[in-house]
């Protein structure tokens, strides 16, 4: 929660800024940046906390999170068994995220962990024929639902969109690089 200037409670998960805000917090701090840029990463972030908190509830329909629907999804993207580092690494997460995902999965029975087939000396994690079961059952809702969730852009915005989606997310960078640290080149490709 924050405070505006009357002193009411704004929750910023549903604060939707506007340009005219935006170009008074720069004014207010003297800044030299672009209020239109600032905007778009404000509603950019705004939208992403709904996102994320519109997925989980979706999920939860399936007796999953977020993160375990990805780890599920991800295995049967990779004929069914990875070593966890390999999760981790295509999660983005860490070793220990992985880790608590697969102890959740692994106790309902959606994935195994056992030797791997390709180097028996590591544990690789397995999806179970009843993960793989999960992932059929959910599928005609899960992905009839991701189709609505755009259905207002036409095939030519989502192409525009997936584009510009792609280079925002090669921005990303700038908000977690320690200051001072030299930004990352970002190329326009």
């Amino acid at each position: 929660m924050c405070m505006n200037n009357e002193n009411k409670a704004v929750n910023d998960i549903d604060a939707v800024p506007s340009l005219a805000q935006s170009k008074r917090q720069i004014d207010r701090y003297n800044l030299d940046v672009d209020a239109q840029a600032v905007l778009v990463a404000s509603r950019l972030m705004a939208a992403g906390a709904k996102l994320g908190h519109a997925s989980e509830i979706h999920f939860s329909r399936f007796g999953l999170s977020t993160g375990r629907y990805r780890l599920l999804a991800d295995l049967e993207d990779h004929e069914g068994e990875e070593l966890p580092s390999q999760l981790a690494e295509h999660l983005g997460v860490t070793r220990a995220t992985v880790t608590g995902l697969i102890d959740i999965l692994e106790r309902d029975g959606l994935v195994s962990r056992r030797l791997s087939s390709v180097d028996g000396r590591q544990k690789a994690v397995k999806l179970t024929e009843q993960g793989a079961k999960k992932l059929c059952e959910m599928a005609r809702e899960h992905f009839a639902r991701l189709e609505a969730m755009v259905s207002l852009l036409s095939i030519e915005e989502r192409s525009v969109f997936l584009d510009l989606l792609g280079r925002v997310t090669q921005g990303i960078s700038a908000l977690t690089d320690e200051p001072g640290e030299p930004k990352k080149n970002i190329s326009k490709e």
